[in-house]
């Protein structure tokens, strides 16, 4: 049946390139802390994503893509063996009841600590101070300044997502997402507040973006365009993040993605709630929307109304629940009831274990 877009809303199917959804919620990526020792993920995980599996589509957790990149404790990587054996547990239990799931590939740069790292500062476009404070083993402790990659360092970093796209093939996933939001490494390159570089990899907004479009080019060059998305946070300010001329910046850098052939568009954009609320005169997703020329996801405060409203009226063709979807395994299915939602234990987001991760209640009635 061909669907009219006043007539699609959250439970339509979706054609991304040459995979089907069946619906247009989609779960979010959320770190959990909850992977085992040597950041592999474990069985309790493999439990979390096939009980959401009736998404549209699954992102997962950010996942390091190198040693290098990780920056909290009990976070799944991507980038050894073992991690690569847990993983091909979660998607062969995914895809046993019919979900489908994509990785999201990460890499914190500054956000991190030598606790993390063998002693070694972590790594940024520049050398500034950074706000705040990560986890470490050893407890809470403030970010320190980074060191600023040098010109011949920054190949190793696109060959560590390339690496990471590899190893996400052999663990069985649907496809990868990068992660370009949030104030992490990939974020850092391209915003003016963050990269204070000189040579080819700073300076002119054409420069910030070269590593992101780097890493892009790369993974896609893996997967092919189709199956890679790429995650950005226009607005997001946590961790001395900032950028001169955020419309600007992202309209060029979304001119860029969609040259590459990229599959999606992943944007948050705040609409209210716990995700916070971003002005609509300050908005970026109608101007991205028109430059993009594939799937657009939309992040930030949604509900059913508010989601099938979106999708409705084309501002987005598919959206991403993050905490609606951690406290409510069965969402899709409680949004086609319009039945109330469970409320997020939020005591419990990153403490690890299976309380208010696998144990959040399901509707019996479908």
């Amino acid at each position: 049946m061909v669907i009219m877009e006043g007539d699609m809303d959250l439970f339509s199917q979706y054609q991304m390139g040459d995979l089907t959804l069946p619906n247009r919620i989609v779960m979010a990526p959320m770190t959990r802390n909850r992977a085992g020792d040597a950041n592999v993920p474990i069985s309790l995980m493999v439990t979390y994503y096939v009980q959401r599996a009736s998404a549209g589509m699954i992102i997962t957790e950010g996942s390091q893509v190198s040693p290098q990149g990780v920056g909290y404790v009990h976070t799944p990587g991507i980038y050894s063996a073992a991690q690569v054996a847990g993983w091909k547990k979660v998607t062969d239990a995914v895809h046993r009841v019919g979900g489908r799931i994509f990785i999201q590939l990460w890499h914190v740069g500054r956000i991190s600590h030598p606790d993390f790292l063998g002693g070694a500062l972590p790594v940024a476009p520049s050398t500034l101070p950074v706000e705040g404070f990560v986890h470490t083993p050893g407890g809470k402790k403030q970010i320190p300044v980074p060191r600023a990659l040098k010109t011949s360092e920054v190949p190793a970093i696109v060959r560590q997502f390339r690496q990471a796209a590899e190893n996400a093939r052999a663990a069985g996933f649907d496809g990868v997402e990068i992660h370009g939001a949030n104030g992490y490494l990939l974020d850092q390159f391209l915003r003016s507040g963050s990269n204070k570089r000189t040579d080819k990899y700073g300076g002119s907004l054409e420069n910030r973006a070269r590593l992101p479009l780097e890493v892009t080019k790369a993974v896609i060059e893996i997967w092919g365009g189709g199956r890679v998305g790429y995650r950005i946070s226009p607005h997001n300010n946590a961790h001395s993040m900032s950028d001169a001329n955020p419309r600007e910046t992202f309209s060029y850098f979304t001119r860029e993605l969609n040259k590459t052939g990229l599959g999606y568009l992943h944007l948050i954009e705040p609409i209210g709630g716990r995700s916070g609320f971003v002005p609509p005169e300050t908005r970026l997703g109608s101007t991205l929307r028109k430059i993009f020329e594939r799937t657009l996801i939309l992040n930030g405060g949604y509900d059913l109304h508010s989601g099938n409203e979106a999708i409705a009226s084309g501002e987005a063709d598919l959206i991403a629940f993050g905490v609606p979807f951690l406290a409510n395994p069965d969402l899709p299915e409680r949004f086609r009831q319009n039945a109330p939602l469970n409320e997020p234990d939020v005591a419990t987001f990153y403490m690890g274990g299976a309380k208010g991760y696998t144990d959040y209640p399901t509707r019996v009635h479908r």
